[in-house]
């Protein structure tokens, strides 16, 4: 296998990750005034994600900076695109990142009621901005034949970004409900799993358009198997949500993720941009790579370190691992509001 080819596997498998991991924490921050009638409520909420937000954003870093290193032409020609749809993001999750440290630095409810829109905001842009990114790749842009991008900001605004922003927006939203449900006990866990039933229709029916649209765009053999185990995945999940079996019910929304992140991906393979205006434009894992050097160095740093990040994130999983609930949280609104470090 060329490296070009072993570094789109690992851009899939870090952006994956990512989806995975920090997509419950955007459905954890977008259910947050649905879910927390009180400042209790929400402070549980917070603090279920508490020790791993921060952990799980090293994902879209180690992918943004992968995608700059291996594949600098891809990575200029999604900036020049998405530049506004990327600052969007950027400022989102700087809003959501202060919201987590300063939220609980005050006892005034209208102080905490700001930072709770914060972490709506932050949570639900992404949410949707990333999946509009990644639908516009798929349905193509208009790059000319110096491979640069050569449309303007309405020309993002297509119906497969659209159902890309829905898709990844659904998913999460769905993802982070019952991840509620299996991080908490008494009564938020049971409106967190009735909410989970209710977003699962919801969700289905989304993620089934959007993956059809995608698979009739290019769709291969591949990428009709993976996208329906994507929505047999989300089946599963609501099977086990319905028998209060919240760990499966999580590893079904998770593997739905998965499967469609593989599908999206496989779809783009080996054009990482394609045009609409002439496949000779097109950007490719080939034409769009870094030198053969650089992506030796790469290979052998990530060989490196990826599994000492892959253990230390185990282990604050471990640790953290028990449900938290309304009697878990100390009664003075401003003693333990989350953080990094947060319990």
């Amino acid at each position: 296998m060329e490296l070009t080819t072993v570094w789109f596997v690992v851009l899939a498998f870090l952006w994956t990750g990512y989806f995975f991991l920090e997509g419950f924490d955007f459905g954890v921050g977008t259910l947050l005034p649905v879910l927390g009638r009180d400042d209790t409520e929400r402070r549980v909420l917070i603090n279920t994600i508490g020790p791993v937000w921060d952990g799980n954003e090293v994902w879209v870093v180690a992918a943004v900076g992968a995608t700059f290193a291996a594949f600098p032409e891809w990575y200029a020609t999604l900036l020049s695109a998405f530049y506004l749809p990327m600052l969007l993001i950027l400022v989102a999750l700087i809003l959501r990142a202060l919201a987590f440290e300063y939220r609980g630095k005050r006892t005034d409810p209208a102080w905490q009621r700001r930072w709770d829109r914060c972490i709506v905001f932050g949570s639900v842009v992404p949410a949707f901005a990333w999946g509009f990114v990644f639908g516009n790749l798929l349905g193509g842009l208009p790059i000319g034949a110096d491979r640069e991008f050569t449309g303007g900001l309405t020309d993002l605004f297509t119906v497969a970004g659209l159902l890309g922003g829905l898709t990844t927006l659904a998913l999460f939203v769905l993802h982070g409900a019952v991840f509620l449900a299996l991080k908490t006990h008494g009564e938020i866990r049971e409106r967190a799993r009735a909410l989970a039933g209710r977003i699962l229709l919801g969700a289905l029916a989304v993620v089934a358009v959007g993956l059809i649209a995608a698979q009739l765009e290019r769709g291969s053999a591949v990428t009709w198997a993976t996208g329906a185990a994507a929505v047999l995945a989300l089946l599963a999940a609501a099977a086990a949500n319905a028998r209060s079996r919240e760990g499966w019910a999580f590893l079904g929304t998770g593997a739905a993720i998965v499967l469609a992140t593989a599908t999206l991906f496989t779809l783009l393979f080996p054009a990482v941009a394609p045009s609409i205006l002439a496949a000779a434009n097109d950007l490719t894992t080939t034409n769009a790579a870094a030198t053969p050097y650089t992506l030796t160095i790469m290979s052998w740093a990530a060989l490196a370190f990826t599994p000492l990040v892959l253990l230390y994130q185990s282990w604050t999983y471990w640790v953290f691992r028990k449900r938290i609930g309304v009697r878990d949280i100390p009664p003075s609104a401003g003693a333990a509001l989350v953080s990094h470090s947060a319990g």
